[in-house]
C-alpha cells in the first residue's frame, strides 16, 4: 500500500520552518542543546511539592502519620533537585545572548533554590488560611479534607502560592508553568505575578481570570467567570505593547465578587465592597460600597 505522505518531504519542510524562524531571530548556525524548562519535568515536581506540602491528604495513599516526616523528607529533597535542573535551564535560556560564566549561573541557581525552599512553611501556612476561607465560605462543604482534596479553587491556589515565589525570585517562566498547569485542570487562570493576600476563596472557580498585576487583599471571595483585567494595553514608540505596567485591579481586604463580573483597569475595589453578578466595572468603588447591574458603568475592552 502506498503511503499517502512522504516523511523525507515532511521532514525537509519543517527544517526549512526552523531555519526561516531562526534566521529571522538571529539564531541561526546554533548547535547547543535545549535550554528552556521541561513542563513535563515541572508538572512533576510540583506534584511532589503538593504532596510534601500535605502529606496526608496529597501524598501517597498508604502514608502514615507515623512516617510522613520521612515521605516529605524524601519528597522534598528530590523535587527541590529536579526543580534545580529547571532553574538551571531558565538562567541558561536567559542569559543565551550575554556572556555568562558558568560557575556565576550555577551559583545564582544554588540560592534562588535555597530561597524557594525555605519559603514552603510559610506558603503551608497561607495556604491553610486559603483552605479555612473555603471551609467556612461554602456551606456545601463538609470538612476542610474535602475542601483540600476536591476544590478547583484551592488547587490552583496552591500552584499560585508556588508559582508566586518562583516569579518573585525572577524566574518568570517557570512560575508560568507552574501556573499553567494548574489553568489546564482548574478552568482558573491566575497569573504568578498577581498578589493575593491569605483567605482567599475561589467558589466554583471555572473561567476565573485574575492579570498579572492584580493586587488582592485578605479574606476576599470570588465567584466563577469573574474578570480582573486590564482595560487597554499602552503602545511604546517601537508599537510593541509596553510591558510591566499596573494595568490590572486593587481589590482590598473583606471583598465579594460574585459570578460573572468583570473589573478592568486600574481601578480599586474598596474594603468590604460588594460587586454584584454579571457587572461590568471601569471605576473605583468605596470601601463598603456596593454594584448591582442596574448601577454598573460601562466599559470598554476586554483584558
Amino acid at each position: 500500500m502506498t503511503s499517502p505522505y512522504d516523511v523525507a518531504e515532511i521532514v525537509r519542510g519543517l527544517h526549512a520552518a526552523r531555519d526561516e524562524w531562526r534566521t529571522a531571530r538571529n539564531r541561526g548556525g546554533e548547535t547547543r542543546g535545549r535550554e528552556l524548562p521541561s513542563p513535563q519535568a515541572v508538572e512533576a515536581l510540583v506534584d511532589d511539592l503538593k504532596g510534601a506540602l500535605f502529606p496526608m491528604r496529597l501524598g501517597p495513599p498508604e502514608l502514615r502519620q507515623d512516617t510522613e516526616d520521612f515521605y516529605v523528607g524524601h519528597t522534598i529533597g528530590a523535587a527541590l533537585q529536579s526543580l534545580l535542573v529547571q532553574v538551571r535551564l531558565e538562567l541558561r535560556h536567559a542569559a543565551r545572548d550575554m556572556p555568562a560564566a558558568q560557575e556565576v549561573l550555577e551559583a545564582r541557581a544554588t540560592t534562588l533554590l535555597g530561597t524557594f525552599a525555605k519559603a514552603l512553611p510559610a506558603i503551608r501556612r497561607v495556604l491553610d488560611t486559603d483552605v479555612l476561607a473555603a471551609w467556612h465560605g461554602d456551606p456545601a462543604a463538609r470538612s476542610v479534607d474535602e475542601v483540600l482534596l476536591c476544590y478547583p479553587g484551592v488547587h490552583a491556589l496552591i500552584h499560585h502560592r508556588l508559582a508566586h515565589q518562583l516569579y518573585q525570585l525572577g524566574l518568570p517562566l517557570l512560575a508560568r508553568i507552574v501556573a499553567e498547569i494548574a489553568h489546564g485542570r482548574t478552568g482558573i487562570d491566575i497569573h504568578p505575578g498577581a498578589t493575593i493576600g491569605p483567605g482567599f476563596f475561589i467558589d466554583h472557580g471555572t473561567g476565573v481570570v485574575i492579570g498579572e498585576t492584580a493586587i488582592i487583599g485578605e479574606r476576599v471571595r470570588l465567584y466563577q467567570n469573574v474578570t480582573l483585567g486590564a482595560k487597554r494595553f499602552p503602545v511604546g514608540e517601537d508599537g510593541q505593547l509596553t510591558k510591566g505596567l499596573p494595568r490590572h485591579p486593587v481589590v482590598e481586604d473583606d471583598v465579594v465578587i460574585y459570578a460573572g463580573a468583570t473589573v478592568l483597569g486600574r481601578v480599586t475595589i474598596g474594603k468590604g465592597a460588594v460587586i454584584g453578578g454579571n457587572v461590568w466595572v471601569t471605576h473605583d468603588v468605596p470601601a463598603g460600597g456596593s454594584l448591582s447591574q442596574a448601577r454598573s458603568s460601562e466599559g470598554h475592552g476586554v483584558g
